[in-house]
């Protein structure tokens, strides 16, 4: 329950910063889609908190074939956040990838805004997909579940101040860290940026594994998904790819072809205009 504790702890400073942006740039604000972010962003610490009751005791029983006894000090803590924030851009890459991971990540890319409310945009299917599976490597090597889930909700943390446009580009910082910069060509659909900056803390994975492209003052980057949902239904946003996914499992013909379905390039949910 660290992780919940770590996050609600830093809403009144998430909130500062969406009330200043909102005052003085409300051109990348819309009401209606704010309020679902908001809403999705509750149902989803709700969703986690009970994932983390349920599955704790699963975690601590997998701690108990650990590799080492991993002591916290500055160095093994150190070590925590950069083995975490690499295990969690290949979760943030596989999620653009994988359709049965991509159902509920595209929760949070389905906004046509890119603002401080849009890092509240995640959905309560998380659990179910897996993501918590990526953080098993860390349990297994000998960290405790505690100090794996304060790292990541720290992590998750960060990543809350990526998602705005008042940001410009932040120098040397742009080298090694992920920024704001960086994060609007996540966002973007443009074709040059689609899947691309996975990132979560450090950029340099992004640089090592070929997936880093450079926001281009000359291509404005557009936001959403590929087909648009239009909707800010928390019910659509959270269900709709969901639905699409077991339909089009259901009626694949044999298992090979439902398994490219699951497993394969996500297809859209919405037709592309």
């Amino acid at each position: 329950m660290n992780s919940e504790i770590i996050l609600l702890a830093l809403s009144p400073v998430f909130l500062v910063f969406v009330c200043f942006e909102f005052v003085k740039f409300k051109r990348y604000y819309n009401i209606k889609d704010s309020l679902a972010n908001t809403v999705l962003a509750l149902l989803h610490q709700g969703a986690d908190a009970m994932a983390l009751l349920l599955l704790m005791p699963f975690f601590y029983m997998l701690y108990e074939y650990r590799l080492f006894d991993i002591k916290l000090s500055v160095l093994s803590i150190a070590f925590a956040f950069l083995l975490q924030d690499f295990l969690y851009y290949w979760f943030h890459r596989a999620s653009h990838h994988i359709h049965w991971l991509w159902a509920a990540h595209v929760v949070h890319h389905s906004s046509t805004k890119m603002n401080f409310t849009t890092a509240f945009r995640q959905s309560i299917m998380y659990p179910v997909a897996g993501m918590w599976v990526f953080w098993l490597p860390m349990i297994l090597l000998g960290f405790d579940p505690l100090t794996v889930f304060s790292v990541v909700a720290l992590n998750l943390a960060y990543q809350f101040f990526v998602h705005t446009q008042i940001v410009a580009k932040l120098g040397w910082f742009e080298s090694v860290f992920n920024t704001p910069s960086h994060h609007r060509v996540h966002h973007a659909i443009n074709k040059r940026y689609l899947d691309k900056n996975f990132a979560g803390v450090l950029i340099i994975w992004d640089k090592l594994f070929g997936t880093f492209v450079e926001e281009d003052k000359n291509q404005p980057c557009k936001y959403g998904i590929v087909g648009q949902l239009n909707s800010n239904n928390p019910l659509i946003i959270t269900f709709h790819q969901w639905a699409h996914l077991l339909k089009s499992t259901y009626t694949a013909k044999g298992l090979k072809a439902k398994c490219k379905v699951l497993f394969g390039y996500p297809t859209s949910s919405v037709k592309v205009k």
